[in-house]
């Protein structure tokens, strides 16, 4: 019970001054759902709205109203959070949005739902499948979700689909979603959209697109004014705060709600008294925070944190209490009592009891980038290794396992190389060649022995050729000239060359 107070605490200071964003969600939802009073059934008229805005604006919170507004209205709600560990993961955000929906049911019926796309879009929702399948081509997939997305819109209308941090999303994902978005105006769907206008990358950059095609453009959430920090201030600290502190705080914050939060808690750790005679200690405090806050207070819990923080880090989305566990070297009781000493230090999110293997969460995105960036380098490298070693163990698949495998430096690594191949196999079924290119090209700086060497550029030239055929035949050239080419091996290269 306090945990969820504490929560909705948070949740209303981080939507101070959101009126106009607030007011926008109400409208699209209202066109959405239809007006009850009115005609029950509709009409139901969908589209796109997007919050843009730094780390900290506060976007995550309104997307957080958006699903308790759509849920209150009677809407299903998908929804999904990119995360940077996982970019390079094929599909990872489509998996986040599709994956509890057909979790519940069986094969039979997800090949009901699926029809006749089943053995095309199935590897990239998350379902196994045989396999002895091909690898489809990527166009192929998307015109998949596209019906998949479609038909279950249409069968459980109205749907709203959130995604947060989706300047993080991997480069498969986003590229289906910025195609398929200019339908969603035309079911009863609304997308719900967050990300940091200042971290998108080249393939992210076609989010500004995404409601301009709509005839919007995206929100940008604006700093909180003076008057809405005094309000935090006085909340959290007591009445007595006087203007001049609430203004300085204020001044020290640029008005960015989560560092507000951040400021306040810390003020009330020190016992420091919200009054002008303190504005000297209030700067000293942010220039410390500023400098190495976090680092402080995570050092302060001692080395077992350190190491469970770390390894939540690493594995990010796939960081269940009993894999963070393993990473980092601690049992299961140290870990269920360190995991409520660090949510009470706000470097994790409140931990939720159902389900008990719930991956673990950061506070803030901004909190996860800190933690992940203060690893030291060399063991940074080796916590992925454990990583990549410790979700095989429990049976999660080489593709799992990729993302952390990329990070190692080579060795000449058999064990790795055979698990690359592995992850772009599963990549290839899924309709990623881009991500199983990756994965090969790391493989074949490994290296490969001598014997492996023709195979792993065979498959790094099948992964090129329908993006990039020159590269393909580069490819399949350098594996005829190695020595250690089998006759069968070489039947199948030359006839991929020709």
């Amino acid at each position: 019970m306090a945990e969820n107070m504490t929560r909705q605490g948070r949740g209303r200071r981080t939507l101070l001054e959101r009126e106009s964003e607030l007011s926008a969600v109400d409208l699209a939802l209202t066109e959405l759902c239809g007006d009850p009073a009115e005609d029950p059934a509709g009409p139901r008229a969908g589209g796109v709205i997007a919050f843009a805005g730094p780390g900290g604006a506060g976007k995550t919170a309104l997307l957080g109203e958006v699903r308790r507004r759509a849920a209150a209205r009677g809407c299903t709600v998908l929804s999904a959070r990119a995360g940077e560990q996982e970019q390079g993961v094929a599909f990872h955000v489509v998996r986040q949005l599709f994956q509890p929906v057909l979790a519940a049911t069986g094969e039979e019926t997800h090949r009901r739902i699926l029809g006749g796309w089943y053995d095309i879009v199935a590897p990239a929702v998350g379902l196994v499948v045989s396999a002895d399948g091909g690898s489809p081509d990527p166009h192929g997939v998307r015109d998949g979700l596209d019906w998949l997305v479609t038909r279950f819109a249409v069968q459980q209308a109205p749907v709203v689909m959130i995604l947060d941090d989706a300047h993080w999303a991997d480069a498969e994902s986003l590229d289906w979603l910025t195609r398929f978005a200019p339908r969603a105006v035309d079911l009863p769907m609304l997308l719900a959209v967050g990300y940091r206008p200042e971290e998108l990358s080249a393939d992210s950059a076609a989010l500004r697109g995404l409601t301009e095609r709509q005839g919007s453009r995206p929100r940008l959430l604006a700093p909180l004014t003076p008057g809405a920090v005094g309000r935090i201030v006085r909340e959290v600290l007591g009445a007595e705060a006087d203007e001049s502190f609430c203004r300085e705080c204020w001044a020290v914050t640029g008005g960015n709600p989560f560092e507000v939060l951040e400021l306040t808690a810390k003020v009330r750790e020190r016992d420091l008294k919200p009054q002008s005679v303190n504005l000297a200690h209030l700067r000293e405090l942010v220039s410390t925070a500023k400098e190495s806050g976090l680092n402080d207070r995570l050092n302060r819990l001692g080395t077992s944190a350190v190491r469970l923080a770390w390894a939540v880090a690493v594995l990010g989305s796939e960081a269940t209490p009993a894999l963070a566990a393993e990473v980092a070297g601690l049992s299961t009781t140290d870990t269920a009592e360190l995991i409520l000493r660090l949510a009470d230090a706000r470097i994790f999110a409140p931990p939720r009891p159902v389900p008990a293997e719930r991956p673990l969460e950061f506070l803030h995105p901004l909190i996860a980038t800190a933690v992940y960036r203060a690893i030291p380098g060399a063991l940074r490298v080796a916590m992925h290794g454990s990583a990549a070693a410790t979700v095989l163990s429990a049976g999660r698949g080489s593709g799992a396992a990729g993302r952390h495998l990329l990070e190692l430096h080579p060795e000449a690594d058999p064990w790795v190389v055979r698990h690359l191949r592995a992850a772009a196999r599963e990549y290839l079924r899924a309709g990623a060649p881009d991500t199983a290119r990756r994965c090969l090209a790391r493989a074949l700086r490994e290296p490969p022995s001598l014997q492996e060497r023709p195979a792993v550029l065979y498959e790094l030239g099948c992964a090129a050729q329908l993006s990039e055929p020159a590269v393909t035949v580069n490819h399949l050239r350098a594996a005829l000239e190695e020595p250690a080419l089998g006759p069968e091996l070489r039947e199948s290269v030359t006839y991929r060359l020709a």
